[in-house]
């Protein structure tokens, strides 16, 4: 006698659950050009290493008391690895009811479910594969009363923001209560064409506004990703969202209590590119390419950049210094000329935080002229949103490190500096700093002057050849009112020295660093 006709039982369950909703929804499925929630863990996981938790879960049906068949919950999760570090990992199950929430007062994942609890408890990243509606009308009828909203809450969601990295992937369609979780993470990314987010779809909109719209345009990445940035990056296929969902994490320590990974690193610490004594020309107003400077410093194909559609004049990305990891804020005067605007001025926020939270030292390329300007720019909140930034700028614990390219004036220019630490600037030979840019500031400051010169456009330049004289980053230098003035060309080396000494200052200030973790 022994336990195999039991064991038998649960094979057959397990290929029921291997099944999901069926060959036929599972070809419409991929008629779609979607893979299923099975394919997804697959494809993000290091091979053989997912450990499923609730396979069994499901609707069952009998007959004369004997099993024959289980309909899976519509939600997979488990245990798994990413280059080899462990990892939660869960996703709705769009086959089975479009991935809607199943009726269990244990869930699997989504809000308070097993698989956020998971990640809590062993302080492990989180990926959630997005893919469902949530809750439905119909719960309040099986149910027979209605409940408040957040039953299943998202308190959970937020505990997690300020202890293990979290990582949202739209891979559907996402709205109500999953729609809310993918924006309840330090990074979000969707696929272009096959994914879409809304806090309510179109049926919804057209019975409460009469607007008729596609889901794509409510929600699609034109909208979500470039325009509003409610996700932070759009990829063209799943695969690529795979690629890229690694990649993030390859930055991020396993929680708060640890460092990010280190790698080897075959890139010289003093390799000197001649190309940066061009790169920014003479011409103050003339454009370069901050992304390519930024490239010829840090490590060779160390870069992950994130919101690069979305508020364009500050280029936020991870990189990598002598095989150590750091977050990159550099402004992009090819854009507003580098001004921070509102959006920017978000993203920037955002960015620092998590930085902040999982203990990456920040470098600041700085190339600002200030806040945007203009009745747009301050109908838009530009100038609180911006001293929002400022504001998270100087609370920040970790290292900073400011390298100022070209401009860094006014309030947005305060912002990339380290006032509660030692506050170390370095400058290239193009640097100019102040209140406010001298054209700019001489219109404001001269304003009687100029009205009464017998040629004021004249008499302004004047001015303005004479106020620039002072302007030279060396006469800053020379009072230590800047810490250094270096050739452009040793920059790389510069920065690798400070960030390599600032390492013991990270493993002994480990641990959370806010309540709630990053804003979303």
């Amino acid at each position: 006698m022994n336990w195999k006709p039991e064991a038998d039982e649960i094979k057959v369950r397990y290929q029921w659950a291997d099944g999901l909703g069926g060959e036929a929804s599972v070809k419409r499925h991929h008629e779609q050009g979607r893979l299923t929630i099975r394919e997804r863990i697959a494809g993000v996981l290091d091979p053989a290493s997912f450990q499923e938790v609730g396979k069994l879960t499901g609707s069952a049906s009998y007959e004369g008391g004997k099993l024959q068949k289980v309909v899976p919950a519509p939600y997979v999760m488990g245990l798994g690895e990413i280059n080899g570090r462990p990892v939660a990992i869960g996703g709705e199950d769009f086959t089975v009811r479009g991935g809607t929430s199943w009726g269990g007062n244990r869930r699997k994942g989504g809000q308070g479910g097993f698989v956020e609890d998971l990640a809590f408890q062993y302080r492990i990243p989180l990926i959630n594969l997005i893919d469902g509606a949530g809750g439905s009308v119909t719960s309040a009828q099986k149910r027979g009363y209605t409940v408040f909203p957040g039953i299943h809450g998202f308190e959970r969601s937020v505990e997690l923001l300020g202890t293990v990295p979290v990582v949202s992937a739209v891979m559907g369609t996402a709205a109500g209560g999953p729609a809310g979780r993918a924006i309840l993470s330090h990074w979000s990314v969707m696929v272009k064409g096959t994914s879409q987010i809304f806090a309510a779809g179109p049926p919804v909109v057209e019975r409460s506004l009469g607007e008729k719209v596609t889901k794509e345009a409510l929600g699609g990445a034109p909208l979500a990703v470039d325009a509003a940035g409610t996700v932070d990056n759009a990829v063209d296929n799943e695969a690529d969202c795979f690629t890229a969902i690694r990649r993030f994490l390859s930055y991020l320590p396993q929680n708060v209590w640890a460092l990010p990974p280190r790698v080897p690193c075959s890139d010289p610490v003093d390799r000197r590119e001649a190309s940066l004594l061009s790169i920014v020309p003479r011409e103050r107003r003339q454009p370069y390419n901050m992304r390519k400077l930024i490239s010829l410093i840090v490590d060779r194909e160390s870069v992950f950049e994130i919101q690069p559609t979305f508020g364009k004049s500050v280029i936020t990305c991870f990189a990598r210094m002598d095989g150590k990891v750091v977050g990159v804020v550099a402004n992009n005067p090819m854009v507003l000329g580098g001004a921070m605007d509102v959006k920017s001025a978000r993203k920037q926020t955002h960015f620092v935080e998590l930085c902040d939270t999982f203990h990456i030292p920040l470098i600041f390329l700085v190339d600002v002229p200030g806040f945007m300007v203009g009745t747009a720019a301050e109908a838009a909140a530009t100038l609180r949103e911006g001293m929002r930034s400022v504001y998270v700028g100087l609370q920040v614990t970790v290292p900073v490190m400011t390298v100022v390219i070209r401009k860094c004036y006014g309030m947005a220019g305060m912002g990339t500096t380290d006032k509660n630490g030692v506050d170390f600037k370095i400058a290239w030979p193009s640097a100019e700093w102040g209140s406010l840019p001298v054209e700019g500031g001489v219109a404001a400051a001269y304003r009687r002057e100029l009205a009464a010169a017998p040629d004021p456009a004249a008499r302004q330049k004047e001015i303005e050849e004479e106020l620039r004289r002072y302007a030279s980053p060396l006469l800053t230098a020379e009072a230590f009112a800047v810490e250094d003035v270096i050739d452009p060309r040793d920059t790389r080396l510069y920065l690798c020295r400070f960030l390599n000494a600032a390492q013991g200052r990270l493993e002994t200030s480990l641990g959370p660093k806010y309540r709630c973790g990053v804003r979303p």
